[in-house]
């Protein structure tokens, strides 16, 4: 198959999504880019990513088309897949963050179900050959039972977040059953990275260590998390896009694999498989900056999981590809690279 080809990448205002569709167009691939750009955190750091799409594209002179619109509005998705033939859509726009559930849950319904809803509609109407989505590592829950396994089930979730994207799982199924469309589920497991999200962990450990103030640090430091940095995550999308969902010659109903179908459907954990103490991913943050951070330790937090781990045996027997970039390298880029955004 050529590289060449147009793909549109959902949420490409956001972290991982501007991350992918810079990689697509260095590759040579036509993107349209889809994106609300609200104000769920700092929008500037959103129209930054933006303006560092626009000069890719010129760059590498892959054509590239950004549309500022809310997925949520079913007319505007239809005339975007009215406008463009897509080879592949990689839906990435959802309505992020565990505990912002706990607050603000239309914002999880409006994003992450009705807005999938419109994009699964529009891939059917429109014949689109694959469809991707991201989905979570929060859809495991309750689950204790590691490392996590996509074959096992993952019905006890934990937060409004994690169920909304478990629901994703299941609509995808249900259209690759009821129209034959192609979809491919990814569970991302903790990503972090340079152009990440001012609200995530590494970024407000990094401003307050930076600036001589505190930083809490739940669960006292003790729970772990499957780190996975950016660029690793986007190889993993890139390379499960690529490679069209078929059904599983081997399912079997009266014994079922959640992860596979009789249908074109399939789930892949993207993970790093190598869980890190929360303490000693601070510790690695310490050694990039050259500080030291003082610790406010305090109890788990409300919908907060103690532990995760990531099979990802999966994902390398199918498409040959395993994260691999070491908590300690990915952090180190990452301070690089907030040091220069925020001239620091």
């Amino acid at each position: 198959m050529s590289t060449a080809q147009k793909t549109l990448v959902t949420g490409n205002a956001g972290f991982i999504g501007f991350h992918l569709a810079k990689r697509l167009l260095e590759r040579g691939d036509d993107v349209v880019g889809i994106d609300v750009v609200n104000d769920y955190y700092d929008p500037g750091i959103k129209r930054r990513r933006l303006q560092m799409l626009e000069d890719t594209a010129r760059q590498t002179g892959a054509s590239y088309t950004f549309i500022e619109a809310n997925l949520a509005e079913a007319d505007t998705v239809r005339s975007c897949f009215q406008q463009h033939r897509f080879a592949r859509v990689v839906h990435l726009a959802a309505q992020a963050g565990v505990r912002y559930s706990l607050v603000n849950p239309q914002a999880y319904i409006d994003s992450n179900i009705t807005a999938f809803t419109n994009v699964l509609e529009a891939c059917r109407h429109n014949a689109v050959p694959h469809f991707t989505y991201a989905s979570t590592s929060s859809v495991y829950g309750a689950n204790t039972n590691m490392p996590f396994s996509e074959h096992r089930g993952v019905d006890h979730p934990l937060q409004f977040y994690a169920a909304t994207k478990r629901a994703n799982e299941l609509m995808a199924h249900s259209y690759s059953h009821l129209f034959n469309l192609p979809t491919t589920g990814l569970r991302f497991f903790t990503v972090y990275g340079p152009w990440g999200r001012p609200d995530m962990a590494l970024f407000l450990f990094a401003r307050n260590i930076i600036e001589g103030k505190p930083i809490d640090v739940f669960n006292y430091g003790n729970h772990t998390r499957d780190f996975t940095y950016v660029d690793d995550i986007v190889e993993g999308i890139i390379r499960a896009s690529d490679q069209i969902a078929a059904p599983d010659p081997d399912w079997n109903a009266a014994d079922p694999d959640p992860a596979t179908s009789y249908a074109p459907f399939r789930i892949f954990n993207i993970g790093n498989s190598d869980p890190t103490p929360l303490s000693e991913y601070i510790s690695a943050l310490e050694r990039s900056l050259g500080l030291k951070a003082v610790r406010n330790l305090l109890p788990l937090q409300p919908g907060d999981v103690p532990d995760t781990y990531s099979d990802t045996s999966s994902l390398q027997n199918a498409v040959d590809y395993k994260p691999a970039t070491s908590v300690e390298v990915g952090v180190a880029r990452f301070v690089s690279w907030f040091r220069e955004f925020y001239s620091v």
